[in-house]
């Protein structure tokens, strides 16, 4: 827990609003095929803003808010250093210029879709894809020893919400009420009687 403490003490913070927003537009043009695998590593490694643990509990609370997740993540960070202001910011950086790059890769995909060397262009970048978010969650996992709930219950309810969504095809709302809830509550029950017995 100490070592947790003191790698969160020496985290640094964007200087201003213009640096937010130029790194979350940093963030957002290397995301091909996915911007969370990316931004673990700008925002926890190369910028040091977050440590992973704050990541993987913001990246929860973006997960399960509507919306694209990275863009809750974009707006919980912004907002954490630069209130409102930042959010905004934050947000703009990831949205503006990919907004453009995707109006015209639009318009082009529209034109040649249906060339073979297109198409399979397209299937190779969803590999990509799926690789960078294993990865992500493979380097986010020693996370879990620090975890509220412990790791052999993050182990169950992370097993159980890949049967979930993997193999029996449940919606997310259905996953968040259910096996989102359950956790929750261990969580909650666990670090109540863990400040009953830091105070005792």
């Amino acid at each position: 827990m100490s070592d947790a403490v003191s790698s969160e003490s020496t985290l640094a913070r964007p200087a201003s609003l213009a640096e937010l927003f130029i790194t979350f537009t940093m963030l957002a043009l290397q995301g091909f095929g996915g911007v969370l695998a990316i931004s673990q590593r700008t925002l926890c490694e190369e910028k040091r803003w977050l440590s992973p643990t704050q990541y993987v509990e913001m990246l929860g609370i973006a997960q399960v808010l509507p919306g694209p997740n990275v863009c809750n993540l974009a707006l919980m960070v912004g907002d954490r250093f630069f209130g409102w202001r930042g959010a905004i910011a934050a947000l703009a950086g990831m949205m503006t210029v990919p907004f453009a790059i995707v109006l015209a890769l639009t318009v082009l995909y529209a034109k040649f879709a249906l060339v073979p060397a297109v198409a399979g262009a397209l299937k190779g970048m969803g590999a990509v894809a799926t690789g960078l978010i294993g990865g992500t969650a493979l380097r986010l996992a020693h996370t879990l020893r620090s975890n509220a709930m412990r790791l052999p219950a993050c182990i169950v309810f992370g097993t159980a919400t890949f049967v979930a969504v993997a193999l029996l095809g449940w919606s997310l709302v259905w996953v968040c009420l259910g096996i989102g809830a359950a956790a929750s509550t261990l969580a909650w029950h666990r670090v109540g009687a863990s400040a009953e017995g830091s105070q005792q």
